[in-house]
């Protein structure tokens, strides 16, 4: 008999076709995402599940599915999972590193133009007729090109924005708990900084490093005090990093010059004083979000998910302490 798996979105034909063979597949066919008992009861009689970085997985839904033996996160980041309760219920976890970070990196890239060139509310202002004709000091924002770039988190995601940034002539800051190689430097062109010069020298402030407890609020009104006040803050990275709230504040006050934003505390909520900014560009969570990039993400996260039911061996285990047949 094959093994039961669940996946908690829609999905592409190519992954079925993958998984049908191995597998049992139930797929969630909804547009909103599982949550609590409704997606406990889905995993109860599973042998493993496909999930997105939405579904949140803890000790209390671990102990109503029992025959869970693996949890494949389609995303790099897994702070919906509660780690150490699966390694607890003996359960592996895997994500899906390395497939998405160009494709990230060109949204962080896509957010700097736009909120330097006011490129969103330049449109809105335009469709709603307000044009009266070319004006000398119209729309007037800010050059990327020889500008300083601080990245904060320089990771494969960091490293991809980093390499982009030479085609702007830009000077490249950044800032990691731990420094890199020099040969990686070297790649990058990127120079390693304290975490307060680079808030202090750079025009554009990325944030790609991942969520953690430590990294919690890491960009508060503290840190935007010490941005200049004609710099912006770029976060594809995850919200939680980001007081939402002081940055609401800081671009109120114009204490700094704007933001482009993909991720939010407590989304899809969000701070509703961002809707109310000209001078943060918002988007809904869509770094990933290329056709091929998702196609790619879900099929690591299938062999993830195969590996594990079949060898013990996911090549993308997060937790290894789980024993593996």
């Amino acid at each position: 008999m094959k093994p039961k798996i669940f996946i908690a979105c829609q999905t592409f034909p190519e992954i079925l076709a993958y998984l049908v063979p191995h597998c049992e597949v139930d797929e969630h066919r909804g547009e909103d995402a599982l949550q609590g008992a409704a997606l406990a009861a889905r995993l109860a009689d599973k042998d493993a599940a496909m999930l997105t970085a939405v579904e949140r997985v803890d000790a209390g839904l671990l102990a109503a599915c029992p025959r869970l033996k693996a949890i494949c996160n389609i995303a790099v980041g897994y702070n919906n999972i509660d780690v150490a309760a699966c390694t607890a219920a003996g359960v592996m976890v895997t994500n899906t590193p390395g497939v998405l970070d160009d494709t990230t990196a060109d949204l962080a890239w896509a957010l700097i133009l736009a909120a330097a060139r006011h490129v969103v509310a330049a449109d809105q202002w335009l469709r709603a007729g307000k044009w009266p004709g070319l004006r000398f000091k119209q729309w007037l924002g800010s050059d990327v090109h020889h500008a300083t770039l601080g990245i904060f988190g320089m990771g494969r995601i960091g490293q991809a924005v980093a390499r982009r940034a030479r085609g702007f002539a830009m000077r490249v800051l950044y800032h990691n708990r731990k420094r890199l190689p020099e040969q990686t430097e070297r790649a990058a062109h990127a120079e390693y900084v304290t975490k307060e010069a680079l808030l202090k020298e750079s025009d554009f402030v990325v944030l790609t490093l991942p969520y953690a407890p430590e990294n919690h609020h890491l960009i508060g009104a503290a840190e935007l005090a010490l941005m200049k006040p004609t710099a912006h803050l770029i976060n594809v990275a995850r919200g939680g990093i980001v007081d939402d709230a002081a940055l609401v504040a800081a671009l109120k006050e114009g204490r700094i010059a704007g933001a482009g934003l993909d991720v939010y505390e407590n989304e899809p909520a969000l701070h509703p004083g961002f809707l109310e900014l000209s001078n943060a560009v918002l988007t809904p969570h869509i770094g990933s979000a290329s056709r091929a990039t998702r196609l790619k993400m879900a099929l690591r996260a299938a062999e993830n998910l195969v590996a594990a039911l079949t060898t013990g061996n996911p090549p993308d285990l997060v937790n290894p302490e789980v024993k593996r047949e």
